[in-house]
């Protein structure tokens, strides 16, 4: 039987993402007009261990779907990971009322709600990462802006190496993945692009790369390197000792975590956050919000959440290498039943009606986006639900 619930939490934890105050929006809007009570945890796991809660209403998330960073603002809580540190998170939804979560952050933050899983709160995560490095969806909160803002820079960067016949080796972030550097280094025609996945010869990926371009005419050089794959000032240096090329290295760093979130993130956001309410709404709990291609992705081999064997939950979070499905966190372990299938188009209209709401609503007033599940007993339905295109 699934457990009543009248009070929803919501919190972002980890690194900030643009695009996360557009799910934060979708998550409280829905939830009011579902009929729940709003609870926001500001800073994470942090705020939830010291009771830095409010309550959000219509009007707490107005005019914030265009703007990056996080309005709940955000942390990592190293307490958070300790058993002592997540008896108080427990006791302090029990005691604030909290029935359930919606966590929106990464790896880390899905660790966090599985703890509060496993000891009776229902979790639903949203994966929310520029680095889009989470195993169970093809695409997380923030990556596009990331990416685009990584773009717009080297753009800028392309004039000045252009002008003075340079090499540019530019750091972009990704973690321990290599799916920004590599898009990027596309949408730039980039020489070289260096990724974790791959290892890289210097003689063979860079300097040969190099001389193929100059014999064509070209005197200047853009090199992508993924953070942690080499240093960009120490690459910089040995390309220019090998081949007296003036080289300079540029870290973009945290600016690509912050500016106003592109469209798709803003579109994506929002259908994630409502559809996480949904789901809690139906009785289903402990799943985290997958995308497939440009779909929320029903695969319940690797969005459930819950407790697994020690030997497959570090599989969390690692980079989808040759697009192997990784199980994520399985409650049950059997997530072999229902998938429903909805016009997307009909899901973006109901959203946008629901998220566009200025007021107070009644519960009744949202329209139910998924009729198809009349007669399902969704307390046995361990699926997400798929947008159709």
């Amino acid at each position: 039987m699934a457990k009543e619930i009248k009070t929803i939490g919501v919190l972002t934890s980890g690194g900030d993402a643009p695009g996360m105050n557009a799910a934060v929006r979708a998550i409280v809007r829905a939830g009011i007009s579902k009929g729940y009570r709003m609870m926001g945890i500001q800073r994470g796991y942090n705020g939830l261990i010291n009771g830095e809660v409010y309550e959000m209403n219509v009007r707490s998330v107005s005019e914030i779907i265009h703007r990056g960073g996080t309005i709940l603002y955000t942390a990592r809580c190293l307490e958070f990971k300790t058993k002592e540190g997540q008896a108080k998170g427990l006791a302090r939804c029990k005691e604030l009322g909290i029935d359930a979560l919606v966590v929106i952050g990464g790896d880390g933050s899905f660790m966090g709600a599985r703890a509060l899983a496993n000891q009776g709160i229902p979790c639903i995560g949203l994966p929310g990462t520029i680095d889009n490095d989470i195993a169970c969806s093809e695409y997380t909160i923030g990556y596009d802006t990331a990416m685009n803002t990584a773009v717009e820079a080297i753009d800028k960067l392309r004039d000045t190496t252009q002008s003075h016949d340079r090499c540019s080796v530019v750091e972009v972030m990704g973690h321990h993945a290599g799916y920004i550097a590599l898009n990027v280094g596309i949408a730039t025609g980039a020489v070289a692009v260096l990724l974790p996945e791959i290892p890289f010869d210097f003689e063979r990926d860079i300097l040969e790369r190099m001389r193929q371009t100059q014999v064509t005419g070209k005197k200047h050089f853009i090199i992508i390197v993924s953070e942690g794959v080499v240093g960009a000032q120490e690459l910089a240096n040995q390309i220019q000792a090998a081949t007296g090329v003036d080289s300079r290295a540029t870290v973009l760093g945290h600016i690509q975590r912050g500016g106003s979130p592109t469209v798709r993130d803003r579109v994506n956001a929002s259908l994630m956050g409502y559809h996480a309410i949904d789901l809690l709404d139906k009785g289903i709990y402990n799943r985290v919000v997958a995308v497939s291609g440009e779909q929320l992705d029903p695969d319940h081999r690797r969005t459930g959440f819950g407790a697994l064997e020690d030997d497959l939950v570090g599989e969390y979070g690692r980079v989808r290498r040759n697009a192997q499905p990784v199980h994520v966190f399985g409650r049950n372990g059997d997530f072999r039943n229902l998938q429903v299938q909805i016009s997307a188009a009909e899901v973006r209209l109901q959203v946008q009606r629901v998220l566009a709401a200025d007021g107070n609503r009644d519960a009744g007033d949202a329209a139910d986006v998924h009729q198809h599940l009349v007669g399902v007993d969704v307390t046995r339905a361990h699926s997400l639900f798929v947008l159709r295109q």
